[in-house]
């Protein structure tokens, strides 16, 4: 049975709306996004993510026309069922007060068609901002829209398509869509603690996006899970246009062994090993002997991890 979830995605014409959802759905790369036009009143897309859950995407076009008619004459149409709205403003926007002004009409909307609905507000192309400003124009903003926001609550991100910044905000969006996230994280953590590994992730596979993770060791880079995904994710394509289809890949130094490997029919899988002299053979093995048991957990029934593992 498949589970919808209706995602909202607004923001002034120009903001970058359409350029993020390309290179995060349909493999665009940033530079390529430069040719993407405007959106013509609402695009819809299903996105299938992780089997079961459809995230139903409605890309609406941001010009002052079609946003006047979404709270005029669309409003129930375009804001009822929402699970999640999320609002880009372009960080450097020359029409700052209009755009706090639709916001707060989209809020409105959602406060009379879908209560339950999450907020998040991305403060977009970041890029553009020095980098020293960066943080103190957006804590900035942050506060203005987390004020702006109440009764309701919002969640911000700085994003850009040029970084990993974009793959942070949706992975955790996306995160709090996925029903049993909580049951992936637990058998995650009892898969890196039988193979004695320091991290395990797991990837969508379309996407990249990081959906669970287990860290058994502290790292001094807080972002890398999103820096792997953007990465990857670009050799992957690379991968394509020579012809050649991406199944895996391992990386050792001295320090450690990481690989990343097909894991479900929806995901990858990457572990992270501190022992280099491990040998391929017997991770590929326990990641393989993995696999039946979170191919079920996909289909939420299965409770216990019961999977013999190589030593």
């Amino acid at each position: 049975m498949n589970m919808k979830k209706k995602v909202l995605l607004m923001g002034k014409s120009g903001s970058g709306k359409t350029s993020m959802r390309s290179i995060i759905f349909a493999n665009y790369i940033a530079r390529d996004t430069r040719r993407l036009g405007a959106t013509i009143d609402v695009e819809h897309s299903h996105v299938r993510f992780l089997g079961n859950l459809v995230l139903n995407l409605w890309d609406c076009g941001g010009q002052e026309s079609f946003m006047e008619q979404y709270f005029a004459s669309q409003k129930e149409n375009i804001f009822r069922n929402v699970a999640v709205l999320i609002y880009v403003f372009d960080v450097e926007s020359r029409e700052l007060d209009k755009d706090m002004h639709y916001y707060q009409s989209c809020l409105e909307a959602i406060l009379q068609n879908s209560q339950e609905a999450k907020i998040f507000c991305l403060v977009h192309k970041m890029d553009l901002v020095a980098e020293d400003q960066r943080e103190q124009i957006f804590k900035d903003r942050e506060d203005d829209l987390k004020r702006l926001s109440k009764p309701l609550e919002c969640t911000c991100y700085r994003t850009s398509i040029w970084d990993e910044t974009l793959y942070r905000a949706w992975s955790n969006i996306v995160y709090m869509l996925i029903p049993n996230v909580k049951a992936l994280e637990y058998s995650l953590g009892v898969f890196a603690k039988i193979i004695d590994a320091d991290e395990v992730l797991l990837f969508e596979r379309a996407t990249f996006l990081v959906i669970s993770h287990c860290e058994r060791k502290e790292h001094r880079d807080a972002h890398r899970f999103e820096k792997v995904s953007n990465i990857i994710k670009q050799f992957k394509l690379s991968c394509s246009k020579l012809g050649a289809k991406f199944h895996s890949l391992e990386v050792r130094n001295s320090c450690f062994a990481a690989f990343i490997d097909t894991f479900t029919s929806n995901t990858y899988v990457m572990v992270i090993m501190s022992d280099p002299e491990m040998p391929s053979e017997a991770t590929l093995i326990n990641i393989r002997n993995a696999r039946k048991h979170f191919e079920e957990l996909e289909s939420p029934n299965s409770n216990n991890l019961n999977i013999s593992y190589q030593n």
